[in-house]
């Protein structure tokens, strides 16, 4: 997997993309600490705030900046995101205002909106190999895994030496070394477009949004997502509950067990390129879609049981389980964007992508918390367990193995069209993903 690395633009990418990780995992760290101070025993109060902004600016503005983004050099773009994000950093030492969080939280994070659908729209055109791209994919998962363990620990050790107000330092030291390394890499060419650029400014940023209405296995893709934001809100939000309260075990065991469904994540995203190469996307994404509810069914199994010392580790099953099913189901996607979209219209649908999956979380987060504070963890379980099965479920229906389709411009006799059926509107048959000039999106 690590050969991808050996592409000079790829490894430069990949690199900003690991460092602006680490930046942003000790910012995290340090805004909590932060929120603190300002607001004492509130601070839970600010963070969950600032979480939703953060999720309300990552679905406003990626679709927006897919607009625009095809008329943007996209290395100019990302640099002045990662600037941008930078700059956001460099302020936040001063804050003194909860108001002041909040407005320096939705312009970091609109950044970030910005740089991470541009971000995954050049990797294809920079990896144009399938196998390579597959590759990247999983090396991007491993980083987020990677991020969400490393980070913690690092700003651990730092904040024994200095205050967490130098913590914000290292992060605006990360998106400008981001920044350098972006414009380090000989990125391609983008494809040019050959659509006319007319219509409002809505329904440009609606472009994306439409391709995913569109195509078949783009719709199941939704589906897709919130099972998983179902799944992997349950982890992120009621972690510490399950921990401190049901098995009222030290917060030290917190991060273990957010270390349980890092490592699930891991160990998948390390053997998926290996098993996409002889099995279809289709058949990885959907019987794992499924499996969750049968994950949601043993932590129901968890939650429910009486004190027994066999529930920690189970719980640690559960997280790891969770992990492996929300990689499986994530890593592939960019796969399908980069088939289902022509290359001048990827940014849009992969800022499509970014703006409805985090759309999915801004469901779930808070009803996971919100379930699991007034009608109890048992509840959440029931809850989530069943948005997940339903989904899955959904994103099976969406997702025919061959799926129909209708020529209505070609000719009775063309090739093509053995075995079709007519009907009103042209000649309907069914088949496996064909690249040519017939079909829009493969």
């Amino acid at each position: 997997m690590l050969a991808v690395l050996r592409n000079r633009a790829y490894r430069h990418l990949f690199t900003a993309q690991v460092i602006a990780l680490v930046g942003t995992g000790l910012a995290t760290v340090a805004l909590g600490l932060l929120a603190y101070d300002i607001a004492g025993a509130d601070a839970g109060s600010v963070l969950g705030t600032a979480l939703a902004i953060k999720m309300v600016a990552y679905v406003a503005i990626a679709p927006a900046i897919g607009t625009i983004a095809d008329r943007l050099p996209r290395r100019a773009l990302m640099v002045t995101a990662d600037l941008m994000r930078a700059g956001v950093a460099l302020f936040l030492p001063f804050v003194d205002q909860v108001w002041q969080v909040y407005v320096l939280v939705f312009l970091l994070q609109s950044a970030s909106a910005a740089f991470t659908p541009t971000f995954q729209a050049v990797i294809p055109d920079v990896l144009p190999e399938e196998r390579d791209y597959t590759r990247a994919l999983s090396m991007s998962r491993l980083a987020y895994d990677l991020e969400s363990l490393f980070s913690p620990a690092l700003a651990a050790a730092l904040l024994s030496v200095i205050t967490y107000n130098w913590l914000f330092t290292g992060t605006m030291l990360g998106f400008l070394a981001s920044a350098a390394l972006v414009v380090s890499a000989a990125l391609p060419r983008p494809a040019a477009s050959t659509a006319p650029r007319t219509g409002s400014a809505y329904a440009k940023s609606a472009s994306g949004t439409r391709l995913f209405l569109t195509v078949p296995r783009l719709r199941a893709l939704l589906a897709l997502n919130l099972a998983v934001a179902a799944a992997s809100a349950m982890v992120t939000v009621n972690s510490v509950v399950y921990v401190r309260d049901v098995l009222e075990l030290s917060a030290g065991a917190v991060p273990l067990a957010l270390g349980a469904y890092g490592a699930g994540s891991m160990v998948v995203a390390l053997a998926l390129p290996r098993l996409l190469e002889k099995v279809p996307d289709r058949a990885v994404m959907l019987p794992v879609a499924l499996l969750l509810a049968v994950v949601f069914a043993g932590l129901g199994a968890i939650t429910a049981a009486p004190d027994g010392g066999w529930r920690w580790p189970a719980l640690l099953g559960v997280w790891a389980a969770f992990g492996a099913a929300c990689s499986a189901v994530l890593t592939p996607t960019g796969r399908l964007i980069r088939r289902s979209a022509p290359p001048e219209h990827r940014t849009a649908a992969f800022a499509a992508q970014f703006s409805l999956s985090h759309a999915c979380w801004l469901l779930t987060y808070p009803l996971a918390g919100w379930l699991g504070a007034t009608a109890g963890l048992t509840w959440a379980v029931v809850a989530l367990g069943s948005i997940a099965l339903s989904a899955a479920l959904l994103a099976v229906r969406l997702w025919p193995s061959r799926p129909a389709h209708v020529h209505a411009d070609l000719p009775a006799g063309h090739p093509h069209l053995e075995g079709a059926q007519p009907v009103a509107s042209g000649w309907r048959h069914s088949h496996g993903p064909v690249a040519d000039g017939l079909h829009a999106h493969p």
